[in-house]
């Protein structure tokens, strides 16, 4: 079976970050000087999408602890839940894709890559579900597409419940016109 090409794992002081550019200086920044510190701090921590035959940063995520206060959330979902003055989630504070690598269905990729890992962390501390900041609309509408819903006090703060998360992995993903399917 051939090698995949692409291969998802904890960023490491191996990884060549300094050449990654996504378009957008803030996201670029913080891969290059902040990604590193906030994970030995234990503040997030940063995955990187790497391409397996040349080893180039293809896109990054974070993830993080959250809570969501009940009112944030619409009532057909707080009403399932027990009455807590905040509940469990997990946030993906940043999520970019590469220049050279846009357009490809990768960010599709990375961020179902994201809310697997997120699923298998829910199984182990407990969250019910992935929230995630949208920078603007064009962000926004790529979240909403896959299935996230907007917090009813933040328009550009959108989650999705972790029981769609699990029916989403169970679709194919379009990389570059070839049918990926999750890990």
């Amino acid at each position: 079976m051939a090698e995949p090409r692409f291969r998802s794992e904890r960023l490491a002081a191996h990884h060549n970050h300094e050449a990654f550019a996504c378009g957008v200086e803030p996201l670029d920044r913080y891969l290059r000087q902040q990604a590193s510190q906030e994970q030995r701090r234990n503040v997030a921590v940063p995955y990187v999408l790497v391409e397996t035959e040349t080893a180039a940063l293809a896109g990054y995520y974070t993830i993080s602890a959250l809570t969501i206060v009940p009112a944030s959330l619409p009532p057909e979902m707080s009403k399932k839940l027990p009455r807590y003055e905040t509940y469990p989630a997990i946030l993906i504070g940043r999520l970019a894709l590469d220049q050279r690598y846009q357009g490809q269905g990768l960010g599709r990729l990375l961020l179902v890559d994201a809310l697997s890992r997120c699923l298998d962390l829910s199984t182990e501390i407990g969250a019910i579900a992935v929230v995630v900041d949208a920078r603007d609309d064009k962000a926004r509408a790529f979240y909403e597409h896959v299935g996230f819903l907007q917090l009813l006090d933040n328009a550009y703060r959108l989650y999705i419940p972790m029981a769609s998360i699990a029916h989403l992995l169970r679709q194919p993903v379009q990389v570059s016109g070839k049918v990926v399917t999750p890990s």
